[in-house]
């Protein structure tokens, strides 16, 4: 496929762009070669290669819903924290 003036014209339309005149024959060139390697990849017979993965098939790890208490992990995110007690933060109050 070639892209001509006309349809880079209706492409920069549809994309909200403004391209430069002087960059108008790069840019259809570069697009052109974008589209004939997709094209190139479209010829390809992979009708008999399996697809690679599949989400119906994969299933989650089942496990424990197991309640820990890691009162270092807190510390260690409050001691970065601008003001804290008792191990929560402390912000400004917002609502009178």
């Amino acid at each position: 496929m070639i892209i001509d003036t006309d349809l880079l014209n209706r492409l920069s339309k549809l994309g909200g762009i403004t391209l430069e005149e002087g960059k108008l024959e790069e840019t259809k060139k570069h697009l052109s070669e974008i589209v004939n390697f997709v094209e190139n990849i479209n010829k390809l017979d992979l009708d008999k290669i399996p697809a690679s993965f599949n989400p119906l098939d994969s299933k989650l790890p089942m496990r424990q819903d197991e309640v820990e208490s890691k009162l270092e992990i807190a510390k260690e995110i409050l001691k970065n924290a601008p003001s804290a007690e008792e191990n929560f933060f402390i912000v400004p109050k917002i609502i009178e």
